[in-house]
């Protein structure tokens, strides 16, 4: 067994079946993830987006004891961030909390019914009389006629404000009634009063740093909401796995910009490019690349005409053995040779990173399939007449593959950043990324090591075998499992202890491993029972009223 992993790291085999089956099962205790960091995902559903949204301000209601839509112009304000809404009432008071969000609350209300039909009341915004009940006051105090109100309201909503409406009174910040607004302009505009209330829903997503979007093509319609930890990768219900904070495919070990960058670097082909225009020059006649085979510097296009290698400049096709007739540009040859090589290791670098990302990546396409061909071989194993009946340890080793695997081909992609001078500078001197590097390849290998024995021995045709000889493929794909799994830590630790916790700059974080692969969004379930959460009408979530 000691070809699977290290010398000194043996005793994470079994030699024992039970052990083996221990080891494999228990993943709740053996195979924990590496990092403490752990994230608490629901899936938000256009039917409970009205429920979730729903929570969070009866939470703010009960604290404070205010109305609804105060409530939603906190939380607007705060960016649906209960906690931090709730750190600042206790850190600088209800006062300051409010007047910071453009709430106005009063200890005694205004009331609209005090306006009797019958008396006249003067709008100061379109100066006409109008009758008592066409006026409406606000919280704040500012009274105009319903008119004025509405077209307000209409302008505002129009132009993507309806989320906060202030009062048209000058400089009067006070956040406008959201019952109010609704009211008014269902009257006489009902299109605009549905969109300002799917705007105030949709701000539960657009405004909130810990719900985001599933960004699945087409759009599946759910949400995402992480409790705890916004450095995640999910799994939505749809079957969607993608980074929480970026929003692209998962794909840690790669922070977020390493893979921004790696996405564009492989769909641009730009090291290719490079090479192209290292090694060419654009004819000046007919602008086609030209490579130079040969040592002379008077270089002939397919069109016919001559130029000079060094500068790109039309030549005549007369020449001596230093120079060109009547042509002269400077040295640049000892220069341009430089350029080349270093283009040339350049490109070998990134084929070297990009072959083996690729490699990995293809593997796991093509083992997605074997997943079908493996449950039809445990099929037939149940219904052979062997002594071992469970074959849970097949489709967790298939598993454990498919993680690995997707884990061995980003982290290639993570090594052409992190090893490269792009990004890390002036972070680390050649000595200490030598050294990083040598660390960090280790790893790598042993794991690539060990995976592509797992693939081995699950493609082996174990519904074909003896009694004896399924239990002994058993305990290695156990052992392998357990081995891979295991080294996907270490990968991990070292990448956030000794290669990115030593950097200074920050910013490359990325989402913990977790043994049982990437997780799965739980459904939302509202703490309260609300009978309007099950009328909600679907809407497209591309539109924003910001």
């Amino acid at each position: 067994m000691d070809d699977y992993y290290s010398a000194e790291e043996e005793d994470c085999y079994y030699s024992s079946d039970q052990e083996s089956l221990d080891g494999i099962d228990n993943e709740e205790s053996d195979l924990q993830p590496v990092s403490s960091k752990r994230s608490n995902t629901q899936v938000i559903t256009q039917e409970s987006l009205l429920a979730a949204q729903r929570e969070d301000l009866l939470r703010v209601m009960d604290l404070l004891s205010i109305k609804e839509h105060h409530a939603r112009t906190l939380l607007i304000h705060y960016q649906w961030d209960v906690e931090k809404l709730f750190a600042v009432f206790v850190e600088k008071g209800k006062d300051s909390l409010f007047s910071g969000a453009g709430v106005t609350v009063f200890d005694c209300q205004y009331d609209n019914s005090s306006f009797p039909h019958s008396s006249q009341m003067s709008c100061d915004v379109c100066i006409e009389d109008v009758p008592g009940d066409q006026m409406t006051r606000m919280d704040c105090g500012h009274c105009y006629c319903n008119d004025c109100w509405t077209e307000h309201f209409t302008v505002q909503i129009n132009e993507g404000q309806s989320k906060r409406i202030r009062c048209m009174a000058h400089q009067c910040n006070a956040i406008c009634d959201e019952d109010i607004v609704r009211n008014l302009v269902s009257k006489r505009r009902p299109d605009l009063a549905e969109k300002f209330d799917r705007f105030l829903l949709e701000s539960y997503i657009e405004d909130n740093k810990m719900v985001k979007w599933c960004p699945s093509t087409p759009h599946c319609g759910n949400a995402i909401r992480a409790e705890d930890d916004k450095l995640c990768e999910v799994e939505c219900s749809c079957g969607l796995q993608f980074c929480f904070s970026c929003l692209c495919q998962a794909h840690s070990p790669c922070s977020c910009l390493m893979w921004e960058l790696w996405r564009k670097k492989c769909r641009d082909e730009s090291e290719t490019i490079n090479w192209i225009t290292v090694h060419t020059k654009l004819c000046p006649k007919c602008y086609k690349p030209v490579e130079k085979n040969g040592g002379c510097n008077l270089v002939r296009c397919i069109c016919g005409q001559c130029f000079c290698w060094l500068c790109g400049g039309a030549t005549g096709s007369d020449h001596t053995y230093r120079s060109i007739a009547g042509h002269s540009c400077g040295r640049y040859q000892d220069d341009k040779e430089k350029q080349m090589e270093r283009a040339k290791r350049d490109l070998d670098r990134y084929t070297h990173y990009h072959h083996r990302y690729k490699a990995h990546t293809d593997s796991s396409k093509l083992e997605d399939k074997l997943r079908d061909t493996i449950l039809e071989k445990v099929t037939k194993s149940e219904k052979r007449e062997l002594k071992l009946k469970d074959f849970s340890w097949v489709t967790n080793g298939v598993d454990r593959l498919f993680r690995s695997r997707r884990v061995l081909s980003y982290s290639y992609a993570f090594a052409y950043y992190m090893f490269g001078e792009e990004l890390f500078k002036d972070e680390m001197t050649p000595e200490e990324r030598e050294i990083k590097k040598n660390l960090f390849e280790d790893q790598q290998q042993q794991l690539e090591s060990n995976v592509e024995k797992l693939s081995q021995f699950l493609e082996e045709p174990f519904d074909e075998f003896s009694d004896d000889k399924v239990m002994a493929i058993r305990i290695q794909i156990i052992n392998l499992s357990v081995a891979v799994d295991t080294l996907c830590k270490k990968m991990y630790e070292c990448i956030e202890n000794d290669l990115l916790g030593s950097l200074q700059l920050g910013i490359h974080n990325i989402a913990p491993y977790r043994s049982k692969g990437i997780e799965q969004a739980t459904e939302f379930y509202a703490s309260w029972n609300s009978s309007g959460a099950d009328k909600v009408q679907p809407f497209d979530s591309g539109t924003s009223g910001n």
